[in-house]
């Protein structure tokens, strides 16, 4: 891998990691369920305009919607909003990969190896470990809320396997338009019109500026900046490559919230979501010299290469 394709994926690393205090940010403005419909129908609006539709079937790009856009971040906020901290989130969100892993061996009948299997059980048993502590010392909801996200993610993430769309980005920009018009009716139903109305009448209010300005970093930085260069990456290199750099938005998301939030993660979660990641890394793990193009079978099987809460 080049330097300054290096260099491009750390870059990546650093937006996506942000990218949760962001999002801690604009939901102290805006309901959460209204802001995934918000967020999404920013993109989507310029999408149906200037993108062709990606061609691939209707269903895989409804799962892709519906999996990645709408339950992965429905439940993220939800559990953000609920208490959530955002360091914490950008750990726990890495269960989409051993979720992936595990639907894929289900749903496609994907082989599972015996080194993912090990990953799996890492990434669990370092979740199972943050859930039993949170339990004992503050709310277990925002943590399962998350899980339910991670999940979303997976669903999205094998849906984009079988969609194979020519081309990534479209896909990922076309995901954009399933999301707002479902969000937005659940959105009015549980946080209800006047809340809604609300969090727009004062939007461009000097106190609601830190969360606009979240909300734009999520939409321009995160979602277009991140995924456009991300994309760009995986059309050059393998997966097996880019991924590992993926590992790295946790460390960047901590960091990010204890300069924004003050957030300290204690030693017992700070373990667990190493052993997490550590599970992870291990089940994405490919030899150098089996590339996906040798052993296609073996890249459906592998776990997300698209980082979450763009």
């Amino acid at each position: 891998m080049l330097l300054r394709h290096r260099l491009l994926a750390l870059l990546v690393a650093v937006c996506w990691g942000v990218n949760f205090p962001a999002t801690a940010l604009a939901l102290e403005h805006f309901p959460p369920l209204f802001l995934v419909a918000l967020r999404f129908s920013i993109i989507a609006i310029p999408t149906l305009i200037f993108v062709p539709r990606p061609r691939v079937p209707f269903r895989w790009l409804l799962g892709v919607g519906l999996g990645i856009g709408t339950m992965q971040f429905a439940f993220l906020y939800l559990g953000m909003a609920a208490g959530m901290p955002s360091g914490l989130a950008s750990i726990v969100l890495q269960a989409s990969a051993p979720f992936t892993v595990i639907i894929a061996g289900i749903w496609l009948r994907e082989r599972i190896s015996a080194r993912q299997a090990v990953g799996i059980a890492i990434a669990v048993l370092g979740l199972a470990a943050i859930a039993f502590h949170r339990s004992q010392v503050a709310a277990l909801l925002p943590v399962l809320l998350t899980l339910c996200g991670a999940l979303g993610w997976a669903i999205g993430n094998v849906s984009t396997r079988k969609a194979q769309a020519p081309n990534a980005l479209h896909l990922t920009l076309w995901m954009s338009v399933i999301p707002p018009i479902p969000m937005l009716a659940i959105s009015l139903f549980v946080e209800g019109p006047e809340r809604i109305g609300e969090s727009l009448a004062t939007a461009f209010t000097l106190e609601a500026l830190p969360s606009v300005l979240g909300l734009l970093y999520i939409v321009v930085i995160a979602t277009i900046v991140g995924y456009g260069i991300w994309n760009g990456l995986l059309k050059r290199y393998p997966s097996s490559t880019v991924a590992p750099f993926s590992m790295l938005v946790p460390v960047v998301g901590v960091l990010a919230s204890w300069v924004a939030f003050g957030e300290v993660i204690d030693v017992t979660e700070a373990l667990a979501g190493a052993a997490v990641v550590a599970g992870v890394l291990v089940a994405s793990y490919q030899r150098r010299n089996r590339t996906i193009a040798d052993d296609p079978a073996s890249a459906l099987a592998q776990p997300a290469v698209t980082p979450p809460a763009a």
